[in-house]
């Protein structure tokens, strides 16, 4: 079996981008902010929708330090116990966040049910709508960071964070229309049946984050798209000579892992086979950065 020799697994390369645990700390500032902003906005409406939508930014500060610890985890270097780095630590992180959504989601529909049963009339509710809408920028700014960050750098953690808190800003704008509507109407039960939908719609996201996670922790294969750049390598360079087999793929985190055979005559020289080995194995990483691939030598048997 043979490796190719690339930087240490969860080691940054040379002109690497800044480390990500910096987006985990701007996504707990702004979980902060939005906290104090719509927590504010809930003390002077009394709008359980509101309420909610304050519930929710408290998830977001619970998965961002969550977040933080996975990124500073996934970015330490290969050891003796860890031959292949610790690049899974981010699936912890984005099925914990999930855990966290379920968590908000019950206390949500919990207390709206109670407002449904109970209503009660809102106040200032042009200033709280104002304070919200704030809130809301924040999230959708950093949130759209984050995705960017997260597809730049290949970062579960990062798209995670930044996918919740987009979910956050459609939420919120769900809100702050039901508790506009709620000072048009006067219709007090609507403000509990808009915080009710949040909970329902978070729980549909937190579902998804932690199947997701789920799926990458059992080693799943590339996705379609870095499938089809390896074979797209592998189908350039076969010829009537060579040819591939038992080609395997995973990620863990950011690092991708393909395992294949490269079959050669076996009147070939150990040398020409190792060279041309060696060329597969930098033809895949040249597609795919961030990528450990390793091969197996084998006499190809017949035409």
């Amino acid at each position: 079996m043979r490796k190719l020799a690339f930087p240490q697994v969860g080691a940054e390369p040379e002109g690497a981008p800044p480390r990500l645990t910096s987006f985990a700390w701007l996504s707990i500032a702004a979980a902060v902010l939005t906290i104090a902003l719509k927590s504010g906005a809930y003390l002077l409406t009394g709008s359980v929708g509101l309420l909610s939508d304050a519930a929710e930014s408290g998830v977001n500060l619970v998965a961002a330090v969550v977040a933080l610890i996975a990124l500073s985890v996934a970015a330490r270097p290969a050891d003796d116990n860890h031959n292949f780095g610790h690049g899974k630590a981010e699936y912890f992180s984005a099925g914990i966040e999930g855990l966290m959504i379920f968590v908000a989601a019950g206390f949500i529909l919990v207390t709206s049910v109670q407002r449904f049963l109970h209503p009660s009339a809102l106040a200032s509710i042009g200033l709280g709508l104002a304070i919200s809408s704030v809130a809301t920028a924040v999230n959708w700014g950093v949130g759209l960071l984050l995705l960017r960050a997260g597809a730049a750098h290949r970062s579960v953690t990062l798209t995670a964070d930044g996918k919740h808190l987009l979910t956050d800003v459609w939420t919120s704008a769900g809100v702050i229309v039901g508790v506009l509507l709620v000072g048009l109407t006067g219709w007090q039960r609507l403000d509990s049946i808009v915080a009710a939908i949040v909970g329902v719609n978070i729980l549909v996201t937190g579902f998804r984050l932690v199947s997701q996670s789920m799926t990458a922790l059992l080693d799943a294969a590339l996705p379609a798209h870095d499938l089809a750049l390896v074979h797209e390598v592998l189908d350039s360079m076969r010829t009537a000579d060579l040819d591939f087999a038992n080609l395997r793929t995973r990620e863990s985190g950011r690092h991708r892992f393909v395992s294949l055979t490269v079959l050669v005559p076996a009147s070939w020289t150990v040398e020409r086979g190792h060279a041309l080995a060696d060329a597969v194995e930098v033809a895949i990483a040249r597609d795919l950065p961030h990528t450990d691939v390793q091969t197996h030598l084998e006499p190809r048997q017949g035409p």
